[in-house]
């Protein structure tokens, strides 16, 4: 193929898409600020998907131009079959949207664990990396949910450049019974990318992000390869009474 027509075609025409992106992610935060019933310090709904159950929300924290998520939805299955995708991470890939890669770096406990992540990030930008703890409280009937904490611990190693370090990719996940075999998940969280990241493009992965990785693991936790392992989970969701 004629490299000069590579150049003059194929260039301009991703430039022009990804100009697009961003000028639909910039439309959509003028469309808020617009609308005189939405509080954006509130909770609003941003995705409603009938079909698989799942509901997410986005809000501007205060003093922030960067949004908070929060996700909800439900899966069938055991804490082990939840536990058992949730801690694989060699296989995040498999359906963590635009993740590059996941690995253990440091287990303290069966309750707690440092682990690395590399996203994917939208074009024209260089890929984030982040360190994380995650903190786990098994389920007990008495609080009637199970939860993991993540918070990101930047300096626990140092930078790999070029990608660039997030300052937070923080969440909770928590699990509660929502019947026989079924649990209900509500998830909240906030990231800040680092580096010199556009508000929209921020914006944007909070909105997608989310959604398209809670179908993944939707999809992961109730297939019959996870349904049939009879493989322990690398760290447990447990169950303990009290």
């Amino acid at each position: 193929m004629n490299l000069r027509f590579v150049t003059r075609w194929t260039l301009p025409a991703l430039m022009f898409a990804v100009s697009q992106t961003a000028l639909a992610a910039r439309d959509s935060d003028l469309d808020e600020l617009r609308d005189g019933a939405a509080d954006p310090n509130q909770w609003q709904v941003v995705k409603k998907d009938k079909r698989h159950g799942i509901t997410a929300w986005a809000r501007r924290e205060d003093g922030k131009s960067l949004r908070s998520f929060k996700i909800e939805y439900e899966v069938e299955g055991t804490l082990d079959d939840i536990a058992r995708v949730s801690f694989d991470l060699p296989n995040y890939k498999r359906w963590y949207y635009q993740l590059k890669e996941a690995r253990l770096l440091k287990r303290v406990s069966d309750r707690e664990f440092y682990w690395y992540i590399v996203h994917e990030a939208p074009a024209t930008l260089p890929d984030r990396d982040a360190v994380l703890r995650a903190t786990i409280t098994p389920y007990s009937p008495k609080t009637g949910y199970a939860l993991m904490k993540i918070e990101s611990v930047p300096d626990f190693m140092p930078p790999k450049p070029p990608l660039v370090r997030m300052v937070a990719e923080n969440m909770t996940v928590k699990w509660s019974p929502a019947g026989k075999n079924r649990w209900r998940n509500v998830s909240e969280g906030f990231i800040d990318p680092g580096g010199s990241a556009p508000d929209w493009a921020t914006n944007f992965v909070q909105r997608m992000a989310p959604y398209q990785t809670v179908l993944g693991l939707q999809r992961m936790i109730q297939s019959e390869e996870n349904r049939n392992s009879k493989e322990a989970p690398v760290f447990s969701y447990g169950v303990y009474n009290d």
